[in-house]
């Protein structure tokens, strides 16, 4: 069986191929620019070619590739994009209008003339993920299904905050009254992927090629997720883990698998001193919602009657993500975690821990895959399988 997991953040995009039989560590991987980090390429190289551009195509995560369109604006040169392509920026169409960008239809696109630069918008890209692996005569035509982590504010009402809106679903997933509250409620099947969550539906709607299941979730519960794998951290029956981020920090409270609390707030907002702070807030259960929103960040939320007890165990915290060494310096006891020895695939492993809940037909077998060999040499060598 091969399986795929794409992890896309805002600086890379990490890539895993999980082939049965194969030892963990040997399975083959790709850490690359991220999707908004290519479009940010291009429309810079537009921009000093003096090109207008038209962006088209779908949804798909912005910050660098919004500040690189704001910068074509102010060098004086023509913008158009479709509207789900301007989307990536803003949901409000008229303000992004007002902003120098001309939304036109996917009719009006084609009739634009050939000298506008076109670029095509999407997060998930299978056929150059396909075309790469392809160049070391590795083929993704038999795969038996894909799972992908992007981060979704979703599309919240005109003049509702999307920090709060994004709060709002993390808290409506993770409700206990709806069963139990686990990381892969974060995590959806084709088809089941709620309306307001935009850019999780365009991932949906640019794996029309792949011939079969595929799993879409959230990238910080997929991080929390994975890095529950890593083997000192998932022999805890309670743990908090911190995903930091290049834009977002999560946290979570974890018990027996289960979500005891959640906050998150923007990481460029915060800084060692403020997120040990937090942290501790958090695991004591008085960080409250008001105090994360009214920072700018987007909320907390605790489940739990009783605290998180710090200074039991060897560590108070997990850490994983781009920004972990934002924490070096912590003065509460962190253990940065590295399942399977690779910090950067934490999501990927992540993801795969989804898969073996969400996708029954082929969830055992990863599960079997997971969890067999954290703490076990049971994989073969590559040579073993041809």
């Amino acid at each position: 069986m091969k399986f795929l997991a794409v992890d896309i953040g805002t600086g890379t995009q990490d890539i895993y191929l999980y082939q049965s039989g194969l030892a963990i560590e040997n399975g083959f991987k790709l850490v690359v620019p991220s999707p908004t980090m290519i479009v940010f390429r291009r429309i810079k190289e537009a921009t000093i070619k003096g090109e207008d551009l038209v962006l088209k195509g779908l949804t798909m995560g912005g910050g660098p590739s919004h500040w690189a369109a704001r910068d074509h604006l102010k060098a004086g040169h023509k913008l158009y994009a479709t509207p789900d392509a301007a989307r990536t920026f803003d949901d409000d169409l008229d303000a992004l209008q007002e902003s120098g960008i001309e939304i036109i239809s996917d009719d009006e696109e084609k009739a634009l003339p050939s000298a506008v630069r076109r670029i095509t918008l999407k997060d998930f890209d299978l056929q150059a993920i396909a075309r790469a692996l392809a160049e070391f005569d590795v083929s993704l035509s038999d795969l038996d299904g894909a799972a992908v982590a992007v981060f979704d504010h979703g599309a919240a009402p005109v003049g509702y905050s999307d920090r709060q809106f994004r709060f709002d679903y993390l808290a409506e997933r993770l409700d206990a009254r709806e069963g139990p509250p686990l990381l892969s409620n974060l995590a959806f099947q084709r088809g089941e992927i709620p309306k307001k969550m935009t850019r999780l539906q365009a991932v949906e709607d640019s794996a029309q090629g792949l011939d079969a299941p595929l799993l879409v979730m959230d990238t910080a519960p997929a991080a929390v997720l994975g890095a529950t794998l890593d083997t000192i951290v998932g022999g805890k029956s309670q743990i908090m883990v911190a995903n930091v981020g290049n834009f977002h920090t999560l946290a979570f409270r974890l018990k027996e698998d289960q979500v005891e609390g959640v906050f998150e707030h923007h990481t460029g907002l915060v800084d060692r001193i403020k997120l040990d702070r937090m942290l501790s807030e958090f695991a004591s259960g008085i960080l409250t919602h008001q105090e994360v929103f009214a920072d700018h960040g987007h909320g907390s939320l605790i489940y739990a009657q009783e605290p998180y007890l710090m200074g039991e165990g060897a560590f108070d915290v997990v850490i994983t993500g781009p920004r972990r060494n934002l924490m070096r310096q912590s003065t509460l006891r962190t253990y940065f975690a590295a399942p399977f020895g690779d910090m950067m695939l934490t999501g990927c492993f992540g993801l795969l821990a989804a898969a073996a809940d969400k996708l029954p037909l082929i969830g055992e077998q990863i599960r079997d895959f997971l969890y067999s060999q954290s703490g076990s040499d049971s994989g073969k060598p590559p040579w073993e399988l041809l």
